[in-house]
């Protein structure tokens, strides 16, 4: 059986967990989990995922506030170049210590003033688990969801993307001015059925 100190994912808090008012850094790369989006969209599983953040310990839990940077690979989908580079997720997550006592003597509300206090009252809280009574936090599954979470689902090398011509497939941001003469291709359509019919009519 796999031991929890053995995944890469997992990190050790048990010493800021002791009592509340502590305080852990996070400044190191962990695999990306599977599962971050497709072929088309995603991070690729295993790729170095740089977090840099705090564990923070409060009376029921920790708080982890920091950001995640994943190298995300795509392509543009109005000018279909390849997109390689860094993409960067603030997050701020609740690890809650499994206990009984998180019900009883006010600690919940309390929890909850705190989790307001750094997460924003408007900033949805997301919990995950701490394992081995609460000695090491299971970050695989905030990393997947975060990164998932984020991601474009029509990435754009950049925001102001022109695209391709549509009738001729030139790059519309290199080459900006470009156009073409302007005709109705309503009328182009009928004068090439026209002038097929003319030509079967003449044999």
């Amino acid at each position: 059986m796999a031991r929890v100190e053995d995944s890469p994912w997992a990190i050790p808090v048990a010493q800021v967990a002791s009592r509340a008012g502590q305080s852990k850094p996070v400044d190191a790369d962990f695999p990306a989990p599977a599962g971050i989006g497709d072929d088309i969209v995603g991070i690729k599983e295993g790729e170095p995922v740089h977090v840099s953040g705090a564990f923070d310990s409060i009376v029921d839990g920790l708080i982890f506030t920091g950001r995640v940077t994943a190298p995300f690979k795509s392509e543009c989908t109005r000018c279909l170049k390849p997109i390689d580079k860094d993409w960067t997720v603030n997050v701020t997550v609740f690890f809650p210590y499994d206990s009984p006592a998180n019900d009883s003597h006010g600690k919940q509300g309390k929890r909850d003033e705190e989790v307001d206090i750094i997460a924003g009252e408007d900033e949805s809280e997301d919990t995950y688990p701490l394992l081995e009574r609460g000695a090491f936090a299971d970050i695989e599954a905030m990393l997947r969801d975060t990164l998932v979470e984020s991601l474009p689902l029509q990435p754009l090398c950049r925001p102001d993307c022109k695209g391709l011509c549509s009738q001729c497939g030139v790059d519309l941001n290199e080459e900006p001015d470009h156009h073409h003469e302007t005709t109705d291709i309503r009328f182009a359509g009928l004068a090439a059925l026209k002038a097929q019919l003319e030509a079967e009519q003449g044999e």
